[in-house]
């Protein structure tokens, strides 16, 4: 796995790819006999909060959120998920039910693995264990740099924040445009960037103004490009004030 490196922002600049990246070649024939490929069309669901753990899924292609709801009713996205991440794996290693529900954003390529033959093929290739453990301890740490953020930073700042990891991670997946330019893979909406960053939507509306303005972004409907990479990370790594 490639070496990770954090901005003074909490933003985290990962160079690496995700779990089907790290796995060699011997793993992932091994992998894929052991499951078999998926398609889920956007907005269905890859697996269901509180359903018993029965398989794991490897994203192929596509983008997928990961959201929790309260008995209330009330849903938080929790993070993002793309090409080459392993989800709905923590229950199924943890024996118990799922805690979130993963859903697609858009078209989504998978292959889906039954628990019993997840825990067989980790058995068989042991190396395989610690890059799940790995898995663990990067979602940890994205999850202590997303509170960081929250407490530190405010409207346009926390927004840069996180569409620069999503800058990032989207850039691993497409190429650039001719001006350097990164559209973000995940189409997201508004109302999904605003429940991921703990604000309202119209926060982000107003944060997506300033960021524009900047000449930072350019947006449409569930559609962000980030205009100049290293400007949002300036942007995102600038104190408030």
């Amino acid at each position: 796995m490639s070496e990770r490196t954090t901005t003074r922002g909490g933003l985290a600049a990962d160079p690496g790819g995700g779990f089907w990246d790290a796995l060699d070649g011997r793993e992932r024939a091994a992998l894929r006999d052991a499951g078999r490929p998926r398609t889920y069309r956007p907005r269905a669901p890859l697996c269901y909060q509180g359903d018993d753990s029965d398989h794991i899924i490897v994203i192929e292609a596509g983008w997928a959120k990961v959201v929790s709801s309260s008995a209330a009713g009330h849903t938080v996205v929790l993070a993002v998920r793309g090409p080459g991440d392993l989800v709905c794996e923590s229950a199924v290693l943890g024996r118990r039910e799922r805690s979130a529900t993963v859903q697609a954003l858009d078209e989504v390529r998978a292959l889906l693995v039954p628990a019993a033959r997840f825990t067989g093929f980790l058995d068989a290739h042991p190396r395989v264990w610690m890059l799940v453990s790995g898995t663990f301890v990067r979602r940890l740490d994205d999850a202590g740099r997303r509170l960081r953020a929250h407490v530190s930073a405010q409207g346009a700042r926390r927004l840069a924040i996180l569409l620069a990891g999503l800058a990032d991670r989207s850039a691993r997946h497409a190429p650039a445009g001719p001006g350097g330019e990164i559209p973000l893979g995940p189409p997201l909406s508004q109302e999904e960037l605003g429940s991921w960053m703990d604000a309202s939507r119209e926060t982000v509306a107003r944060a997506l103004a300033v960021l524009r303005d900047a000449g930072l972004v350019d947006t449409g409907r569930r559609r962000i490009t980030v205009v100049d990479p290293p400007g949002l990370r300036a942007f995102a790594e600038a104190p408030d004030g």
